[in-house]
């Protein structure tokens, strides 16, 4: 939201799944009248609530500027309803609402005064909004969310199969790599109990192991009998009975459908950007991509929860949106090492730079590394910090690497720091003495 001295109208509406609650404040901080209920499935409600601004901003001579709280899916429809109608709306992070503790409104948690509160708030020069996303990459955003909640489930899944097994047959778990492996699972499903894997043999296993590992006979060979052994070991080691063979493998169907869910709703995202292959959303998500060790499902998420990125000036900002900036807590204790993010942004963002920064400064088998630039930036942190504190650097120095991308609208290309500041005074020397307009 642009700051300026212009007097305008504050409309707060407190968002709600089925109705919402809308008060309006004059520049004096006064406020007209009694809180409106707009209700969701009523037009005329809605048509209403507009009706009501439109008659106030006449009756005054003043502009209207509208409020809200972000609250996940609720919003957008009263959002892009008030936008249609050709007026301001804005939207309010709860962080901000909840810190604004001196605002004149008596201390009850309601939907009547949290309207009166953000109408209130909405009159503040020095008030921030939130960032709201096209329509396409709020969809696109509210997939990926629901495959990473899948994905999650996935992992309880998981973790509910291992403890089982920990108890009836914890020698099945080291046999294989993954548990929750295709071949395991496999195995798992058809020989339930170290019973019926005796009862096959090391011949029987064999040959169905053939039909889900793709591996050698050798290889296969060798983990038919290294069941049976874990089998026979089982009968010395593990307590169990039918109700929790059944669960086990109620677990694995509940992973297997999880997991065909997830893949249906990756294969869709795609099939999404292909045919927006034109748009800027689907532009930015190859420039990510071009970045070593951005995936495609990491570059779609990134976009999608960066949303505008027009509103970003600076990196800072986008390191401060994703919540990987220093929350310093006061105290006569404190020290550098005492610094922790705020983890106020996207959890699914900061996963995202988490994983691309470690992933940035990991070795492989041979020695080599997907960016040797922040490999070097990280072992030079690491002589004077801790592990973490020098991943943390190079966090930010990925939000950079991103920042510069999306504002160049550049595919990255891997540098050092060196031929960058070479590159970065011949530009300058270009655009000082031979075309000062083009910087």
């Amino acid at each position: 939201m642009k700051n300026d001295n212009r007097k305008y109208l504050s409309v707060g509406i407190d968002v709600g799944a089925d109705f919402s609650l809308m008060a309006i404040a004059l520049p004096s901080q006064e406020l007209l009248g009694k809180s409106y209920r707009i209700f969701h499935n009523s037009k005329r409600s809605l048509d209403g609530a507009i009706d009501r601004i439109y008659s106030v901003m006449e009756q005054y001579d003043l502009p209207a500027r509208i409020f809200m709280e972000s609250t996940g899916i609720y919003h957008f429809p009263v959002y892009h309803k008030m936008r249609e109608a050709g007026l301001d709306a804005y939207v309010l992070n709860p962080l901000v609402t909840h810190a604004s503790k001196d605002i004149n409104v008596r201390n009850i948690h309601n939907d009547k005064f949290d309207a009166q509160k953000i109408a209130l708030l909405g009159l503040r020069p020095d008030l921030k909004t939130s960032i709201v996303p096209s329509d396409d990459v709020a969809a696109m955003k509210a997939i990926l969310r629901e495959y990473y909640a899948m994905k999650k489930e996935t992992s309880m899944y998981i973790c509910r199969l291992k403890d089982q097994l920990r108890q009836v047959f914890p020698q099945f778990i080291p046999v294989f790599s993954k548990v929750n492996g295709v071949a395991a699972m496999a195995v798992l499903y058809e020989y339930l109990t170290p019973d019926s894997i005796l009862a096959a043999g090391a011949d029987e296993l064999e040959r169905f192991m053939k039909t889900v590992i793709s591996k050698g006979p050798l290889h296969i060979r060798k983990k038919a009998e290294a069941l049976v052994e874990a089998a026979r070991d089982a009968q010395n080691f593990g307590h169990g009975n039918t109700g929790v063979f059944y669960l086990i493998r109620h677990y694995i169907e509940m992973i297997r459908l999880l997991d065909a869910q997830t893949k249906q709703i990756l294969t869709q995202v795609k099939v999404l950007l292909k045919e927006q292959k034109n748009s800027q959303m689907a532009k930015q998500v190859r420039l990510l991509q071009s970045i070593p060790g951005i995936g495609f499902l990491s570059a779609v998420t990134l976009v999608c929860e960066i949303g505008d990125f027009s509103a970003f000036k600076r990196p800072k900002q986008l390191f401060a949106y994703f919540g990987l900036d220093p929350a310093v807590r006061q105290s006569g204790n404190f020290s550098g090492a005492d610094l922790k993010m705020s983890k106020r942004g996207s959890p699914y963002a900061r996963r995202c730079i988490y994983v691309l920064a470690i992933q940035s400064v990991s070795l492989r088998v041979d020695g080599t590394t997907k960016n040797p630039v922040l490999r070097s930036f990280y072992e030079e942190k690491c002589k004077s910090k801790s592990k973490m504190t020098a991943l943390g650097a190079v966090m930010h120095k990925v939000c950079n690497i991103i920042f510069a991308v999306l504002r160049d609208e550049r595919p990255f290309v891997l540098i050092t720091p060196e031929e960058h500041r070479t590159a970065y005074f011949s530009a300058s020397s270009i655009s000082t003495f031979s075309n000062p307009i083009a910087l």
